[in-house]
């Protein structure tokens, strides 16, 4: 008899299978199923998976698949009325193709659904909306705020992992973006009124404004919400983790009114 054991690595999958069938390993044969996957971050990573069999042993048997019973087919029946002179029936209409499921997760949701159970964070709900730029998949559910991080970080980091396992091996990238209670837009809609409110002090003091280092994504919605504005101008500076945007002031600032 093979049984099949997994482990972090292939040995202890080899020596959690000598356990269970009490012997040693030169009694038995190993066939290795799948090599041990260390995930992103520590998550999604999958154990090493062996079939392990006494030398020996007969290859175990596969019983053949039971007949199936064909019946035979029923004479049609014709209603008394119409076997004089009956019409042959109008064609039905084709029948309308399946309408997508909304009930049925993507590969992507699949993928996320996984990523939350190893971080211990089950009892989620996630929303998919399928948009002509980005898959959008949406968590709702407790624990939130553990998922986000500071300032999006852990959510950033499982969005690129689940990124990078739906768009592995396909010619096409699909950009995803995870988001949780609608964290995103309530983040970018503060990051928009943190970058006017900053021109502003910029232009009241006469002098250059250095905000906190953001994330790639944060210094982006800085730029393009400022990036009409005729009395500032913005560019970033230092490296990643603790690249910062700086928000200075253009030619036009002598014009510039006190507010608008």
């Amino acid at each position: 008899m093979a049984i099949e054991t997994t482990g972090k690595t292939i040995d202890a999958a080899i020596a959690e299978a000598l356990r269970q069938l009490g012997t040693d390993r030169d009694s038995v044969s190993v066939e290795v199923l799948e090599n041990p996957k260390s995930g992103f971050l520590g998550i999604g990573g999958t154990p090493a998976r062996v079939r392990v069999k006494r030398l020996g042993e007969p290859e175990d048997a596969v019983p053949p698949p039971k007949p199936v019973k064909k019946e035979a087919p029923k004479p049609a029946q014709i209603p008394p009325a119409q076997t004089a002179s009956a019409q042959p029936p109008a064609a039905a209409p084709p029948p309308a193709p399946p309408k997508p499921s909304s009930a049925a997760p993507s590969g992507a949701a699949v993928i996320l659904k996984g990523i939350l159970d190893r971080m211990g964070i089950p009892g989620t709900s996630i929303t998919e909306k399928d948009g002509d730029r980005a898959l959008l998949l949406e968590i709702s559910g407790q624990n939130m705020g553990r998922l986000i991080g500071r300032h999006g970080e852990t959510l950033d980091a499982v969005q690129r992992i689940v990124s990078s396992a739906v768009n592995r091996g396909s010619p096409e990238r699909r950009r995803i973006v995870v988001d949780a209670e609608r964290y995103r837009a309530k983040r970018e809609e503060a990051l928009v009124a943190l970058a006017h409110s900053t021109a502003e002090k910029a232009v009241k003091y006469n002098r250059d404004m250095l905000l906190e280092p953001m994330n790639a994504y944060s210094r982006h919605v800085i730029h393009t919400a400022l990036q009409d504005n005729q009395y500032v101008t913005t560019h970033s500076v230092g490296n990643e983790p603790q690249r910062r945007v700086i928000i200075s002031l253009s030619g036009a600032k002598k014009t510039a009114p006190s507010r608008w």
